[in-house]
């Protein structure tokens, strides 16, 4: 049986939700994956009232569309980000409040809370999104960082993200954290060491999404079979990196996406470096049908001809696991 495709609606929360639903089953998709800001999904209003979970459901229903997952990337940034002026952007009025970083901070955390119970009453198992982070400033830094201040970045985490995990326990949800730069967790290795500060609590997983950690060097395949048991949603999107030296590197030299002398930048599906059927084939080895969800973003690319095509390569990539080994057929017994 084939996986469900669907379209994250993050980069289309210009458009209603009606009027994206129309697009996306005309484009060939089976559901949406909703965000948590434009007329998406409205996460107070999913909390409080069951008949408007119910009405969002009717407006994918009407088009033939199913709903897996919803996504708040947004709020769960800020949860333990170090707060600036660029959170009031992404940040809805309430949640920024006053600005006062440690009130932006817990408002975030109660958002995801809401978040959580949101998710419950409109019928989906898991949410999205990120965690934000204290000490991704000490990336690759000068003068060199105390051990210490990176241990206390994880405890920052544990004790910043148990108490809204606690919420996701609750109502029987499961937050699958985006695993990428900027994030508390952004490869392998700092994975699963966020794994370990939370005590390897099962309502803490992964969104996987093979783009960010690519061009970083990271083994992504084996990232799924690494973290196999907590593979709780799957965003399909593509990136291309160089083969050779550019004038900006990995960390992208302060240039804009699209810029020629990006070592990086992220494509179409099947039009970046990405190798999706050996994802497709881990995915199959850890027996993964949640559904494949299409982040759509190429700055390159006329979005609505990107997303439709990027739907027609999903469904050619993907493949069932065979239920008998290939030589069975030769086999006396």
């Amino acid at each position: 049986m084939a996986r469900p495709v669907t379209l994250f609606t993050g980069q289309w929360a210009d458009l209603t939700l009606d009027v994206l639903a129309e697009k996306a089953s005309g484009w060939g998709y089976d559901g949406l994956e909703l965000a948590c800001w434009g007329d998406h999904f409205d996460v107070h209003q999913g909390a409080a009232s069951k008949s408007y979970c119910d009405g969002q459901r009717e407006i994918l229903e009407k088009h033939g569309l199913k709903l897996f997952s919803i996504s708040n990337h947004l709020a769960g940034q800020a949860v333990c980000d170090n707060i600036d002026t660029r959170h009031q952007a992404i940040l809805p009025p309430h949640v920024w409040g006053d600005g006062e970083p440690e009130g932006v901070r817990t408002r975030a955390a109660e958002e995801m809370k809401i978040t959580a119970r949101a998710a419950a009453n409109l019928g989906v198992k898991v949410v999205n999104g990120f965690t934000g982070s204290s000490i991704w400033h000490y990336l690759y830094s000068f003068p060199p960082v105390d051990p210490s201040a990176i241990d206390a970045g994880y405890e920052d985490f544990a004790a910043r993200w148990n108490p809204i995990l606690d919420v996701f326990d609750e109502v029987g949800v499961r937050f699958g954290l985006e695993v990428h730069p900027t994030e508390i967790a952004f490869d392998i290795s700092s994975t699963q060491r966020a794994i370990d500060a939370i005590g390897g609590r099962e309502a803490f997983g992964f969104n996987y999404d093979p783009s960010h950690l690519g061009y970083q060097g990271v083994d992504y395949v084996a990232f799924i079979r690494e973290f196999r048991d907590r593979i709780y949603h799957v965003h399909m999107k593509d990136v291309w990196w160089s083969e050779g030296p550019k004038r900006a590197g990995v960390f992208g030299g302060h240039t804009n996406f699209g810029d020629a002398d990006r070592f990086w930048d992220f494509r179409s599906l099947g039009r970046g470096t990405i190798d999706f059927e050996e994802i497709v084939r881990a995915l199959n080895e850890i027996s993964y049908q949640g559904p494949l969800s299409i982040e759509w973003e190429d700055s390159g690319m006329d979005r609505e001809h990107g997303a439709e095509e990027a739907c027609e390569f999903t469904k050619a990539i993907d493949f069932p696991p065979s239920d008998l080994a290939f030589d069975a057929a030769f086999s006396d017994e």
